[in-house]
């Protein structure tokens, strides 16, 4: 019964996005956008300090892990709050679907969606720039950034359910910019000062793009990298569910 209501709820999700063609527009387009702009100021040979990934290929796995976090935070943080003042979560309430199969359901549902935006900035990227990689690592790096957006799916529910919907977009958008930008996705954390780099690592989207570096440079990622993401997807997930119950005893 919890994955035949969970399936429907997916599908309900997916297409929902789908129809919403301003979300996908700054969900699938606005990160390649980005991608051209910033790499189109950059030495197509530069490297990243201390490595030897260019700086076309750091921005390319950037602007990727950019795109499918703008899908799955932006997304479900906004479309939560404005069905709880709609009354639409009342009423999914009233069915057999329990916290853990909606929090599930919503995540799984905006991931789904992540997929195109990940694969338009590589097909710009391999392109417009020429970037190249072998087959197995461009399998790889679709991969890992697409299970690494369900941590900030996660997190899009559990704002959803802390704000209102006047407020999910300002708050939504704070984290939103300064987990990209502390994160490392904007630019290379090895630029910051010490101090920044060392808060920087512990954080989810500087996890999530390490992801990708590692299997540009021929590499698997990291333990502690996918540590921190479990642990944070683990925290988001349960925090939304916890959320979700604390919401129905309310009602």
């Amino acid at each position: 019964m919890l994955n035949l209501f969970s399936g429907a709820l997916i599908r309900l999700e997916v297409t929902r996005t789908l129809r919403n063609k301003k979300f996908m527009f700054f969900s699938v387009i606005y990160p390649s956008v980005i991608y051209l702009l910033i790499s189109g100021t950059q030495n197509d040979t530069a490297t990243i300090p201390h490595t030897d990934l260019t700086l076309q290929s750091f921005f390319m796995v950037s602007m990727a892990s950019f795109g499918a976090l703008t899908a799955v935070l932006m997304g479900n943080s906004e479309r939560i709050a404005k069905e709880r003042e709609k009354g639409w979560v009342r009423q999914l309430r009233l069915t057999a679907l329990p916290g853990r199969g909606y929090v599930l359901a919503k995540i799984a549902g905006a991931a789904i969606v992540t997929l195109p935006c990940i694969v338009v900035v590589f097909l710009v990227a391999a392109s417009v720039k020429h970037v190249r990689f072998d087959l197995w690592q461009w399998f790889a790096l679709t991969a890992v950034i697409w299970a690494g957006s369900l941590v900030f799916a996660a997190l899009g529910v559990a704002i959803g359910y802390v704000t209102s919907g006047d407020a999910v977009r300002p708050v939504t958008m704070i984290i939103y910019f300064g987990l990209s930008v502390l994160g490392g996705l904007w630019m290379p954390s090895a630029t910051f000062p010490q101090w920044l780099q060392n808060i920087s690592e512990w954080l989810p989207t500087h996890a999530y793009a390490a992801l990708g570096q590692a299997v540009e440079t021929g590499g698997a990622p990291h333990a502690k990298d996918v540590a921190v993401l479990c642990a944070y997807f683990l925290l988001f997930a349960g925090g939304a569910a916890w959320l979700y119950r604390k919401d129905t005893l309310k009602a």
